[in-house]
């Protein structure tokens, strides 16, 4: 269907005024005059959305009728394709809705999403749940061996099948409304941990009011942190919230260890403080209805639900990969406990590092190891020069070319849009990158779409891609300079933005691919992000233009792979989290949810400096829904992307032209209408190991 689920329930918002009623003509009833027909994102009110979602539902349901009444014979045109084509108004107001609410929600919104799940949610039940419907899926699906269809009308028909099962079509009355009860309950549920956790995330300040308390930050940290004060009239002292650009400087800097083990504990207990924004008792409730819709549709668990659709397949394919990596890191991390202490001692410390300790010595011990300084590469890594660096390497690559578009709609007036064009010169789409934290912005960072390619009439419609970041939002006269992680999560992001841009299938069905496969485009491309060839390139001190000396360069080669046994554990932590959560074959009576955590770990023997990188109680990627018993996704991911980037380092050219078309063709223009791993292969030639991603990481 062209509108689903997963689509409609990705967020919303607008940052425009809300009245009762609409205050002006509802832009989603028309078509878009904007440029590329981007959203008028200018002219959407609040009140739109809910009755244009109402419309979009009515005009969906009206078109699955039509196909279910349909006196003809079943066929691939009229109940599959059709069926694919499906919901365009929804899907118009959700892409919309979707985007914007993690980018500029209000409370208004977040009501307005509170109204909305449950509704959506019974909306795809009455379609996958209705047995006419379903029927007609079945008797094409049974004839399509005589079908002669060709490979992606293929994928879609199977797609479509599985999708009917999958959501309940073979189940009986009584268990399909016990479904839609946990569908509602799910949807909810998820909705309400987000939004507890952006809240929880937004109501911390750590307010300093003395000048000797910021030793040890650097100026461009400090200067932001007067801004937040100055923007909560405290003008004259300093604010530090949670949100990652001031957080992770603070821990990584700051010299006042009092202060350092208030931002950390307040950090890790986000969702956990017993207040009405906890959400101990939203993971009970949803790991419990999760594993009870798993029982319901004939599997053990929900991560034999989930992984079913995966690379991975069972949790057992998972569990072998994630303990393989976690001998070599947690006894790497172990030689980097030891490293801190000792940098502790040094200083005449006379204490074992904690977890508010870690960044701070870990900042000191590469310092002493490799004379590296972070805050000396960050001059070189002025955020346009970076992002240049993106679009430089993709030139390079693809042929594309990226222009800035001034007059257009944008998500939030910070945003940047650009038009992206074929080394043809044809269309590929339109990109927006929106950089800078804000209170009504969803952490962490993340790419999306306000349009996805398709085809409609035998014409291309192109893509609307954007990616969103939480980076400072420069002082007053000062540019945007970035961390070395920053930095590559421009790379990161822009790969999956490459990847929407050059996906071309004529299906909505066929467009997605397994979780365990889609972060493989944006993890190989971070592959370029500090190769010595493409950061003389881009990396260009912001006051002088002098490139980054080779000096620095081999230093931040040299220095990158320290640290990343703590990265590595507390990722792998994480992973090993979400997944106990989703193999449990019954609910624990009573669960409580922080000794869940503690044992999980325990058993592991993760030492006690480092928690998992999101604790259950804020941990969104699998409590939202997006990365449920699926956050391994990024190792699994990087064992392809390891040995991806291997095929263009052993043509001794990281910019083979053969091989970046291979990658183009087979990787990022199918979509999902091949298996994960067949479209690797078709790509490799083999099947990847896990070697170079141990070596990568320096493990090995």
């Amino acid at each position: 269907m062209a509108a689903s689920l997963a689509v409609v329930l990705g967020a919303c918002n607008s940052s425009k005024k809300s009245d009762v009623a609409e205050s002006t003509p509802n832009p989603f009833f028309t078509e878009y005059t904007t440029p590329f027909g981007v959203p008028p994102f200018d002219k959407i009110e609040v009140a739109h959305y809910k009755p244009a979602c109402e419309k979009g539902m009515e005009e969906h349901k009206k078109e699955i009728d039509a196909i279910v009444n349909n006196t003809e014979k079943p066929t691939f045109e009229n109940t599959i394709a059709a069926l694919d084509r499906a919901g365009e108004l929804l899907n118009k107001v959700m892409y919309a809705f979707g985007g914007q609410s993690s980018v500029n929600t209000t409370d208004e919104i977040q009501a307005l999403e509170q109204e909305f799940y449950p509704i959506l949610s019974a909306h795809f039940d009455d379609i996958n749940l209705n047995p006419t419907l379903f029927a007609r899926v079945k008797a094409v699906y049974d004839q399509k061996a005589s079908l002669n269809l060709d490979k992606e009308q293929a994928r879609l028909l199977e797609e479509t099948y599985k999708g009917f099962v999958r959501g309940g079509a073979n189940l009986d009355a009584d268990k399909q409304a016990k479904l839609r009860e946990l569908n509602e309950k799910i949807s909810v549920l998820e909705l309400t941990f987000g939004q507890n956790v952006l809240k929880e995330t937004n109501a911390f300040k750590l307010v300093v009011d003395k000048k000797e308390d910021l030793a040890g930050l650097p100026e461009s940290v400090i200067a932001a942190a007067a801004e937040t004060a100055a923007a909560d009239s405290m003008e004259g002292k300093w604010v530090f919230t949670l949100h990652n650009p001031s957080v992770m400087p603070f821990l990584q800097y700051a010299d006042n260890r009092t202060l350092r083990e208030k931002m950390f504990k307040a950090y890790i207990n986000r969702g956990n403080n017993n207040n009405e924004n906890d959400n101990k008792n939203v993971v009970k409730e949803l790991v419990a209805a999760r594993l009870d819709k798993a029982k319901l549709l004939g599997y053990e668990d929900f991560a034999a639900f989930v992984l079913d659709e995966n690379m991975a397949k069972n949790e057992k394919n998972v569990y072998n990969l994630l303990d393989q990596v976690w001998t070599p890191a947690l006894k790497k991390a172990k030689e980097e406990l030891a490293d801190i202490n000792a940098e502790i001692k040094k200083e005449g410390g006379n204490f074992d590092a904690e977890g508010w300790d870690w960044r701070y010595y870990t900042d000191k011990a590469r310092q002493a190891k490799f004379n590296m300084d972070e805050n000396e590469v960050r001059p070189y890594l002025e955020l346009n020069n970076v992002r240049e660096g993106a679009f430089y390497v993709a030139n390079k690559l693809y042929g594309i070319t990226f222009t800035e578009i001034k007059d257009i709609p944008k998500p939030d007036p910070d945003a940047f849009a650009f038009e992206c064009k074929d080394k043809d010169g044809s269309l590929l789409g339109v990109l927006y990158m929106d950089f800078y934290t804000r209170p009504g912005k969803s952490g962490g960072a993340w790419c999306g779409s306000y349009r996805s390619q398709t085809y409609k009439d035998g014409k291309k419609v192109t893509p609307v891609v954007t990616t969103v970041f939480n980076f400072s939002k420069p002082v007053a006269g000062q540019p945007a300079l970035l961390s070395a992680d920053e930095a590559e999560t421009v790379f990161h992001e822009f790969g999956h933005a490459l990847h929407g841009l050059f996906c071309d299938v004529h299906y909505y069905g066929v467009s997605d691919v397994p979780r365990d496969f889609v972060e493989l485009p944006s993890q190989v491309n971070e592959h370029w992000a500090f190769e010595p060839e493409v950061l003389k390139v881009y990396a260009k001190h912001y006051q002088t233009g002098e490139v980054i000396p080779q000096e620095l360069v081999d230093k931040i080669v040299k220095s990158g792979k320290y640290g990343q046994g703590f990265a590595t554990i507390e990722y792998l932590a994480a992973s090993l989290l979400d997944m106990d959560y989703h193999i449990l074959k019954e609910q624990p009576v009573n669960m409580d949810v922080e000794a869940f955590e503690a044992d999980a770990m325990n058993k592991r023997g993760l030492i006690s400096q480092i928690p998992p990188r999101y604790r259950t109680t804020y941990f969104s990627h699998t409590m939202t829904g997006g990365y449920t018993a699926g956050y391994y996704s990024y190792i699994w991911a990087e064992v392809l992307d390891a040995d991806a980037f291997e095929a263009y380092k052993e043509t001794g050219d990281i910019f083979n032209q053969e091989v970046a078309q291979k990658f183009r063709q087979y990787i990022l223009t199918p979509g999902g209408i091949d298996e994960g791993m067949d479209m690797y292969k078709n790509f490799r030639g083999k099947e990847p190991n896990v070697e170079p991603l141990l070596k990568n990481r320096g493990l090995k």
